[in-house]
């Protein structure tokens, strides 16, 4: 049978009828449901892996890779991770968290340092010394020579006895000489004792070496400071709320950071499906084409349009892919994950919740709730204390102190204990001013703090208008791309049956299959801007809120009619 183009034209609008939504072709009204989706239908998801500690990284955090297989992939470590799992991951191994409650734990012990000044000091010393000194010893030496002189000098003298003696012999008789001669004996002996004690002068000499032993313990307080001992305390104290106020406001940072990271990856795995469908359209259409070109309805010039768009959705395909494979990465580095484990989202893309409250509660529940209004205000209670601080060292600084000694002589075993007793008052009587000029810095930082209170609380509610802005046209716009994707896949079937009837041109498959691409990839990005916007809201009012249960989104009445024309 032959087909002319009112027989091709009679055929596409039977395969249209055919191919329209049965609901939308009865005329019957879309759902609430058909109009906001959950999830992209597109996306293929993954279990979540039932055991995220084997993402975590090693412990050895100062070790770096050697080896290329150290930072290769595991495919045993390639999981599938949800947003909580994500969350608790981050809260465990996130190096920047890691650092702050670390920053919180050195000012709870500078607080610790702090409070240690309303006790006293106490500290002990020993020593134990050795010495020998060269004018000791030539003293020594020189006391034993000159005792060693006299013991000489009277040696000679009795050798001139003996002498004297010795000459009288000749003219003495038998009695004589007998008396003499037992003189001259005992003279001798004493000659010879007296060598002896020389012998034992030099033995006996005292060394000159001197070996002390030597303790002490003192005992030091500040009784009176001029308040600058309570001061430092209070300013202490601050600093530790200060590090917990930081701490809380990383916690809240940290997950606005880590979803959002989510949402990206998210996102950017919904582009590489969107980018995936474009492809197999146009694929289709160059297919379509050719089929036209061969029956003789086509020309050369829609088949080469056909190539060319095939190509241009290719390209898009793979700047997708690398966005994704992008966006996995940064998602592993803020969980400071083990470097061979990749990640990739097992939530579908759907509305993570409703908003419950209104712009102007949410505006005062931000103001009262942001953690870093409390820090501002620690800060500002530093600058003051400090102030007090260094107007306490004009004042008069009163101390006392206590010490005991105790020493002992090793050689001569000689001992003996002490002590001392005594206060100090101090006055600082003039510096030059450099104190009260160092005061007024502590003052100015204050007043500094006040400004940023005021100037933050500012900031809150402009981060809260703008977010619960966005939270709104995203929550109409989700609706509306919905419809529109709808339109666009009925607008794309429709181009390809005018074209297979030669009533279309390639022109329109082309555009409707543009279209159907941006409608999809806009109805990503509102359920994405609107997930965004409301992760921020919670971060921006502090805390999580009691959100509605997730469901379906009603859509507006507007949108509603859009679909109904359909």
């Amino acid at each position: 049978m032959r087909w002319n183009k009112a027989s091709y034209l009679s055929a596409a609008l039977v395969i249209a009828g055919s191919l329209t939504t049965p609901a939308y072709a009865q005329g019957e009204n879309p759902a609430a449901s058909d109009l906001t989706p959950l999830e992209m239908e597109e996306q293929p998801l993954r279990l979540p892996t039932t055991d995220p500690k084997v993402l975590n990284p090693d412990q050895k955090v100062l070790d770096v890779p050697i080896d290329p297989e150290d930072v290769t992939i595991d495919p045993n470590l390639d999981q599938a991770i949800t947003l909580e799992q994500a969350l608790e991951l981050a809260k465990r191994n996130n190096r920047d968290l890691q650092v702050v409650e670390l920053q919180l734990r050195q000012s709870k012990a500078a607080l610790a340092e702090a409070k240690a000044a309303e006790l006293p000091t106490i500290s002990a010393q020993a020593s134990l010394n050795q010495t020998d000194s060269a004018l000791n010893r030539i003293a020594i030496d020189q006391q034993v020579e000159q005792q060693v002189q006299e013991v000489e000098d009277n040696i000679a003298v009795i050798q001139d006895q003996i002498q004297q003696l010795e000459a009288q012999l000749p003219g003495l008789n038998a009695i004589q000489t007998a008396i003499v001669n037992q003189t001259i004996v005992g003279l001798q002996n004493q000659t010879q004792d007296l060598q002896n004690q020389i012998q034992v002068i030099r033995d006996q000499a005292p060394s000159s070496a001197n070996t002390l032993f030597n303790t002490s313990v003192q005992l030091e307080y500040d009784v009176f400071t001029s308040g600058q001992r309570s001061a430092s305390i209070r300013a202490a104290q601050s600093a530790v709320k200060a590090s917990e106020k930081s701490l809380e406001t990383q916690l809240q940072q940290l997950r606005l950071d880590v979803t959002n990271d989510y949402y990206d990856m998210q996102q950017a795995d919904e582009l590489v499906q969107i980018a995936k469908a474009a492809v197999r359209n146009a694929e289709e259409t160059l297919d379509n084409t050719r089929a036209l070109e061969q029956a003789g309805l086509g020309t050369r010039f829609d088949v080469l349009r056909s190539e060319v768009q095939l190509a241009n959705q290719k390209q898009q395909l793979s700047q997708a892919q690398s966005q994704q494979q992008t966006a996995r990465r940064q998602l592993a580095q803020r969980l400071s994950l083990n470097p061979r484990a990749a990640l990739s989202a097992a939530d579908p893309v759907k509305i993570a919740g409703l908003w419950p409250l209104s712009i102007t509660d949410t505006i005062v529940k931000a103001q009262q709730n942001r953690s870093e209004l409390g820090e501002i205000l620690d800060q500002r209670q530093i600058a003051q204390q400090n102030e007090r601080l260094i107007k306490g060292s004009f004042g008069p600084q009163v101390s006392v102190a206590a010490s005991g000694t105790f020493a002992y002589d090793i050689d001569d075993s000689f001992e003996a204990f002490g002590y001392s007793l005594g206060g100090q008052v101090n006055k600082l009587l003039f510096d030059g001013g450099a104190t009260k000029a160092n005061a007024r810095q502590q003052a100015l930082g204050a007043k500094i703090a006040e400004t940023q209170f005021a100037n933050f609380k500012n900031l809150i509610r402009f981060q809260v208008e703008q977010n619960y802005f966005t939270l709104q046209s995203s929550f109409e716009n989700i609706a509306t791309n919905e419809c529109a994707v709808t339109q666009a896949e009925q607008s794309l079937e429709l181009a390809r049956l005018r074209s297979k009837a030669g009533i279309g041109t390639q022109l329109e498959v082309s555009n409707a299959e543009t279209e159907l691409t941006r409608a999809r990839s806009n109805r990503l990005q509102a359920i994405i801007d609107y997930n965004r916007a409301l992760i921020a809201l919670e971060r921006f009012v502090g805390h999580r809120q009691q959100q509605a249960k997730v469901g379906e989104v009603p859509a507006s009445s507007a949108d509603q009619q859009l679909c109904n024309q359909v």
